[in-house]
Order: C-alpha cells, then sequence, then structure tokens
C-alpha cells in the first residue's frame, strides 16, 4: 500500500510549483499594463507610498539671483586744483549741496557747484590796451614862418617888432620846410586799460549757479561782464573771500548734484595734492558685476527683486549699463562674491556693471550698505498646471508621467496627504517650464484639482 501512495505524493510537487510561476506572471502582466500603458486604468491598484497633491493653475516664472552690493554707486574724486595746505576736511557720510564748501585749503574753501563741465580756468573780466592817441599834431609855432634864406624861420610879433620863436630845425639853403612836416612831431601814447567780457559755455555754467544762489544784477548767458564781476564780489564777501571780481579755477569744484562724501585720503595739515575727497550721489542703489556673456536681462527699466541682508525683498529697476567690460583680479570677485569664472575654475569672466535703484527709498529702511541678492524672471508661462518636479516618473515607453491617485477621486481633499491610497494608474503628461520647484504640465487625461503621488 505504501509502494501504491508514494506516485500520489510525487505528482502534487510540480502541481504547486506550476500554479506559483503562473500566479506570478498573472500579477506581473497587470502590473505591466497599469504602469506602461499611458492612460489611467479604471481598476485601481494597490496603495503604495507617498505623498500627495493636487494638479494646480498658476503662474510660473523661472527666475535667476545675481549678487549685489547695496550702497550709494561708485565713488568719484573731486577734482581739485588749489594747492596749499589742507585746513579743514568734510566727514564721511555727510551731504554737499551747492555753495557749500567740500574742503578748505589755507583757510579758505572750495566751494561746490552743480555742472558738467570741469573748472578749467579763471573766470573775470580780461583787460586789454586800447590805443586811443595818435599823432601829436603839426608844428608848434603860433606865427608864420617865413624862409629868411638863411635856415632860419623867424617870425615878428605884430607891434613890437622883436621876434617872437626861432625855429632852428627848418632846411638850411632854401629848402622852405613847413613847421607841420613828417619830421616835427612824434605820436604821443594816449593809451589805457579797458576790461573785456570773457566768453564761454563755463561762463553760463558758473552764472547759472550764481543765480541759483540768490545773486542777481546780471543776465545768464554766456558773458562774463562787469556786472558778472560785481555780483561775484558780492558772492566773495559772504564766503569771507577778498573781493577780486574774479573766480579762480582753484576755489570751485562741480558735481552734477548734491553729493555724498565717499571719503578722505588725506588728513588736515597735509599738502593738496592729488585727489584728498571723493564723493557718490545721495540715493542708494545696488551696483551688480554681471558677467558679460549674461546682461540679457540688464536692460534699461527691467523690473527686478532685491532681496535685503534682512530677509525683506523691495522692488527695483535697471538704470544704467556699462559698456565696457572689465576682468576681475584672478580668484576672487568684487563685493566678497566669486568673480565669475567659468566651470571647472578657469580664469575669471569679463564683467560688466549694472547699476539698480529704487523707487521708494523708505522702503530700504535705515539700511546703508550691505551685500544682496538681485533676482529678475527670465521666462514666465500664466495660468498653467503645474506639479511638483518630484511628482515626474520617468515611464519605460520614454517621456513622462504622473501617478493618479484615487483617494477622494481628486475633490475637494487637501494638497499634502500621505495615505495610501490606491494608485489609478499612470498619465503621460508634456513638460514646460521649470521654476520654483515646479513644473508645467499637460495632457488629455490631466486636470486641475486631480491628486497625484510624490513618491518617498
Amino acid at each position: 500500500m505504501d509502494d501504491m501512495k508514494e506516485p500520489g505524493r510525487r505528482r502534487r510537487g510540480p502541481l504547486l510549483i506550476t500554479t506559483g510561476v503562473l500566479l506570478v506572471a498573472a500579477v506581473s502582466t497587470v502590473g505591466a499594463l497599469g504602469l506602461g500603458g499611458g492612460r489611467s486604468d479604471d481598476a485601481k491598484a494597490p496603495g503604495r507610498s507617498g505623498r500627495l497633491v493636487q494638479v494646480s493653475r498658476e503662474t510660473l516664472t523661472d527666475r535667476t539671483e545675481v549678487d549685489g552690493q547695496l550702497g550709494h554707486g561708485p565713488e568719484v574724486p573731486f577734482p581739485v586744483k588749489a594747492r596749499g595746505t589742507i585746513t579743514w576736511l568734510p566727514a564721511s557720510g555727510t551731504t554737499a549741496r551747492r555753495g557749500e564748501q567740500v574742503l578748505r585749503i589755507d583757510d579758505r574753501p572750495v566751494v561746490l557747484l552743480y555742472g558738467s563741465l570741469p573748472m578749467y580756468r579763471d573766470l573775470g573780466l580780461r583787460q586789454t590796451t586800447d590805443g586811443a592817441g595818435g599823432r601829436s599834431g603839426a608844428g608848434a609855432g603860433s606865427g608864420t614862418g617865413a624862409d629868411s634864406g638863411n635856415g632860419t624861420s623867424s617870425g615878428t610879433d605884430s607891434g613890437t617888432g622883436t621876434p617872437s620863436r626861432t625855429d632852428p630845425g627848418t632846411d638850411a639853403g632854401g629848402g622852405g620846410g613847413s613847421s607841420g612836416g613828417p619830421d616835427a612831431g612824434q605820436p604821443a601814447s594816449d593809451a589805457r586799460q579797458r576790461p573785456v567780457p570773457l566768453h564761454g559755455m563755463d561762463v553760463k555754467q558758473f552764472e547759472s549757479n550764481l543765480s541759483a544762489l540768490g545773486y542777481s544784477g546780471f543776465t545768464v548767458d554766456d558773458s562774463y561782464t562787469e556786472l558778472t564781476a560785481a555780483a561775484v564780489e558780492r558772492w566773495q564777501k559772504d564766503l569771507g573771500l577778498p573781493r577780486t571780481g574774479t573766480v579762480d579755477a582753484g576755489s570751485v569744484v562741480y558735481a552734477p548734484g548734491a553729493v555724498r562724501i565717499a571719503g578722505t585720503s588725506a588728513r588736515v595739515g597735509d599738502e593738496a595734492t592729488g585727489t584728498p575727497v571723493t564723493y557718490t550721489g545721495t540715493s542708494r542703489m545696488v551696483t551688480v558685476n554681471a558677467q558679460a556673456t549674461e546682461t540679457r536681462w540688464a536692460q534699461h527699466g527691467t523690473a527686478v527683486s532685491v532681496e535685503l541682508p534682512d530677509g525683506r525683498s523691495v522692488p527695483g529697476t535697471v538704470a544704467g549699463v556699462g559698456r565696457d567690460a572689465v576682468a576681475p583680479e584672478s580668484g576672487s570677485g568684487k563685493d566678497g562674491g566669486p568673480a565669475g569664472g567659468g566651470d571647472g575654475g578657469g580664469d575669471p569672466a569679463a564683467t560688466v556693471t549694472v547699476v539698480i535703484v529704487f523707487g521708494d527709498h523708505a522702503s530700504l529702511g535705515r539700511l546703508q550698505n550691505g551685500p544682496v541678492t538681485v533676482r529678475y524672471a527670465v521666462k514666465q508661462r500664466k495660468n498653467v498646471l503645474a506639479v511638483p518636479v518630484a511628482a515626474l516618473v520617468a515611464l519605460a515607453e520614454g517621456g513622462y508621467g504622473l501617478e493618479i491617485s484615487g483617494e477622494g477621486d481628486g475633490e475637494g481633499d487637501s494638497e499634502g496627504g500621505t495615505g495610501g491610497g490606491a494608485s489609478r494608474g499612470f498619465v503621460p503628461v508634456r513638460t514646460g517650464l521649470f521654476a520654483g520647484g515646479k513644473v508645467e504640465v499637460s495632457g488629455p487625461l490631466l486636470r486641475e484639482g486631480m491628486k497625484v503621488r510624490v513618491p518617498q
């Protein structure tokens, strides 16, 4: 009997193995149909772990960041022409306006005026020689001269008979010379000095400032006249200067407007040489050293966002772009940032200066200087469907897809759920703009509010 049961036991082993293989094959087939078919399956697959998010409709903006420096712009040296000993210097950070001194040399002020032309010469009346005299006239004799034949010319006083004058300079031998001849007298010098106006656009620039300071009595034009000199004397008196009516080239410096004293490179008592005082504009701005190959965004009027050191972001506008590219020093960039070299740490890239200004300076608070981050929009897509980039799944047949969750059927569930809801399968999608950790997606089976799984 035992021998007869043994064959039956041996046949059950292969049967169980065959059944297990067929079951695994069936499950694999179902999984393949659910994962790669390119459409959502009605049959819900078993739940999988992951975070659930909704497909949202929004505006995606691709932004790029660059480092910048908040300050008052580049420092500019005052072109001081006066020579002597520095007797006073302004404090850094102070503001100088029209008519105010920017330093004192030999205890005389160097005054700030507004304009674009430099003070390249003294301004004042010029003196010229006026030749008013001519020849001193003809002969000086009061009587009538007659040729006596002996080389003398004599005249008699009527009524006395005595000679009134003898002129020995006549031609002897009866030449009959006249007392008013060409050699009788020389030109008498009656020349005098008279003032002549000075002309030029620098004169008009100076007169415009003099008028703006409240001095009058002259016409603002390109002629420096005696009336201008009189107004200058009143101005010099108010400054405590000698009233000469002439403006020395070293007593005035020009700037486009009110300035902020940036710093001094000299001390009181030093000789006034070089550029002892530098200035900047009074408005705060951001300076960016942008790579010359990446300045397409830097167009006049481009809107940007500036993140301040305290974390706040304020709007700004590109106000100027340098025309010259500058190669920074090897190893590091300006303002403490990288020089912007190419990949692999090669030579630093040439940079172009970009200036960003603010419409509302009050939004900056009391902050005067510091590193900032400038963000600008490279691309923007409005009213598009978007999901987190991490939700994309690479499909076996190529492209990308999203795993659609059946939890709540995408209706009314809040974003960010973590349950193990059943999957409805994968749908293929087309991707668009990537920005801020999200991606633009589109497809015939995709709709707003649908829940998709972000794999953990």
